[in-house]
């Protein structure tokens, strides 16, 4: 939404990807075709879940370019969260994109990694959703995570939000 809307000042984009995935994305007379996963990444694990962690391309590949979301448009500051062990896919690899495309136009942005958390970084307490079904491959996958790390993280990431809200939005020192 911020590439493409006026007036967002901040954006939060935890364990994201830089690419439209799973469906087609449209706006307005422009529609972002999904990145197609590379089914042959595809591992299962001893237990029998399926690891997707490596399914989609380089989305910055020439072939992927119409897949790509136009961050470099957007106006405002960055805070990219990321976990190590996220199984869902690279997050740390697409934030690493993504942070690289802002700084090459001159963007605001933050990065923070969570080594061995998983996938859901959400608010605090929510537990670690380790593995779970996942409606893209109509499978059991891996979102990775250790528990106890995963919740510490939630806390940080809890706090680290809260504080780039008010210093991005509300101009407060910390």
């Amino acid at each position: 939404m911020s590439s493409f809307l006026s007036g967002i000042s901040v954006t939060v984009c935890i364990n994201g990807c830089i690419a439209n995935t799973v469906i087609p994305l449209h706006y307005k007379d422009t529609v972002f075709p999904p990145l197609s996963p590379v089914v042959k990444n595809f591992r299962e694990t001893p237990s029998g879940l399926l690891d997707i962690h490596k399914a989609l391309p380089d989305p910055a590949l020439e072939s992927n370019e119409a897949s790509l979301i136009p961050i470099k448009r957007a106006s405002c500051q960055f805070l990219f969260a990321v976990s190590e062990d996220d199984n869902n896919w690279n997050s740390v690899f697409f934030a690493k994109q993504a942070a690289a495309t802002l700084q090459h136009h001159g963007k605001k942005f933050q990065l923070v990694t969570h080594p061995k958390a998983g996938h859901f970084l959400e608010v605090p307490f929510i537990p670690c959703c380790q593995s779970g079904f996942h409606s893209a491959v109509w499978r059991d996958v891996v979102f990775g995570g250790k528990p106890k790390v995963h919740s510490e993280a939630q806390l940080d990431l809890w706090q680290r939000i809260q504080q780039f809200f008010k210093v991005t939005c509300f101009g407060q020192k910390l």
